[in-house]
């Protein structure tokens, strides 16, 4: 069942408006770029709180950097494979 769904879905991409995909990744990056700021300023507020705890909130917040970032990039492939057709 959820393949029939899965293929009726590329189908449908394949139809959108390239103008129209631009504007939906562009919508969709805004979610990461605020991700990554708040990562990176709660690592700052938590080094200044306990500086000693630094290397530890570096290695969560790449971690945390990464994930953030995969989401990014999966909206532009997405953006890439509906602005193909």
């Amino acid at each position: 069942m959820s393949n029939i769904v899965l293929a009726q879905a590329a189908e449908a991409a394949g139809s959108i408006n390239p103008g129209l995909a631009a504007i939906g990744y562009g919508l969709g990056a805004i979610g990461p770029g605020v991700g990554v700021g708040l990562i990176w300023a709660a690592v700052i507020n938590g080094t200044a709180r306990q500086p000693e705890a630094q290397g530890q909130l570096q290695g969560i917040a790449w971690i945390s950097f990464v994930l953030v970032e995969v989401l990014a990039l999966i909206g532009l492939v997405v953006y890439f494979i509906a602005s193909a057709a």
